[in-house]
């Protein structure tokens, strides 16, 4: 199947505008779920091997996680499961709705694997995704939700925005993912800072109970900075961290790469394994690490959970491969570990720093 997504499918959707071809691959993947026969038909095409672990007292079918922004609004959550993700990260959702940056915001560059956005935190804020969330039926694997600041409320008062969202959204979710390092919201890394970032955690975890609060950062900081972060956040007993997010660096300025927004992909992949290693030697290993960017294959998915990633994430990989990277990666991270003798998730998570 992943053959007859590069053949047909992905030629079909590169001639459509980058959102809504991602808009119209949704509706497909929600529709397809919606019946029994058509969640039958994609467990047996896509379902990948069980790697179990346990994390954040969650139970992973697999370590292989939906990145935040591929389904903004929770549109389809079985669909994903069924495609045989282990885990599920929706949003961003900010405490009020909004629309995000101007059109188009959204670029694909097949050359370099790599996507630009700029979407600017697009989503039905969390009122709207609060209600939503209430009627849906929740998937079996855990769902975590991207926290996100609205563009018109200002960073003093940013760590009401997340908890606002946190409180609505409480009881539909597993775990919480502060995202204060997209590109697209003006000044949104300002809240970095250690202080900043302290007043955000303190505030969310207010509402958050007994469920994981993790952070997510950029890859663009300085090493000292993602260290001070880590310090900050671990000290404030959250449950850990996603590195990366988007970056504003680029290998080169052709094309789509001139294009302001944060890059994912191919191009972000070393960077975020940097941090991710960085991290963990930081943390001794003692410290969760979710992996994202730049992943397409099982040896990326390795590299990353070898240097100190508990769980890792994907996005762009499933627009130029198609959801049969899912089985790629899981299946093949799977024929890696027996190959090397390794008998479990834990035995791997950084075995590259010992």
């Amino acid at each position: 199947m992943g053959i007859g997504y590069k053949l047909f499918a992905r030629p079909i959707l590169a001639l459509q505008d980058s959102e809504k071809a991602h808009k119209r691959s949704l509706i497909g993947l929600r529709l397809f779920a919606w019946t029994f026969i058509g969640r039958m038909l994609l467990r047996i095409l896509y379902k990948p091997k069980n790697i179990d672990s346990e994390l954040f007292e969650l139970n992973f079918n697999n370590p292989l996680g939906l990145a935040a922004g591929m389904d903004k609004k929770a549109e389809a959550m079985i669909g994903w499961e069924t495609l045989g993700f282990g885990f599920i990260e929706i949003g961003g959702v900010t405490e009020q709705k909004q629309n995000g940056n101007p059109r188009p915001r959204m670029f694909r560059d097949g050359k370099n694997l790599a996507l630009v956005n700029r979407m600017g935190f697009n989503n039905p804020g969390s009122v709207e995704m609060s209600e939503h969330l209430k009627t849906v039926k929740k998937p079996s694997v855990p769902v975590f939700l991207n926290l996100g600041k609205s563009k018109t409320t200002s960073l003093e008062d940013a760590h009401f925005d997340y908890a606002k969202t946190v409180e609505r959204c409480f009881e539909y979710v597993d775990g919480f993912v502060i995202n204060v390092s997209s590109p697209n919201t003006p000044n949104l890394r300002e809240l970095q800072k250690d202080d900043d970032l302290a007043r955000i955690i303190l505030e969310v975890q207010k509402y958050s109970g007994e469920k994981p609060v993790l952070v997510k950062i950029s890859p663009d900081l300085e090493d000292m900075q993602i260290k001070s972060i880590v310090d900050t956040a671990k000290g404030l007993g959250c449950a850990g961290i996603v590195a990366t997010n988007t970056t504003v660096s680029r290998p080169n300025n052709n094309g789509i790469m001139a294009e302001t927004g944060g890059l994912s992909g191919e191009p972000l992949k070393s960077r975020s394994t940097e941090v991710i290693r960085l991290i963990a030697d930081h943390t001794d290993g003692q410290w969760p690490i979710i992996g994202v960017g730049g992943i397409s294959s099982a040896s990326d998915a390795y590299d990353k959970i070898s240097n100190g990633a508990c769980l890792v994430q994907i996005y762009s990989s499933l627009v130029f491969e198609g959801p049969a990277v899912i089985k790629q990666i899981v299946n093949g991270l799977d024929k890696r570990m027996k190959k090397e003798g390794i008998a479990s998730l834990p035995d791997l998570i950084g075995s590259a720093r010992s």
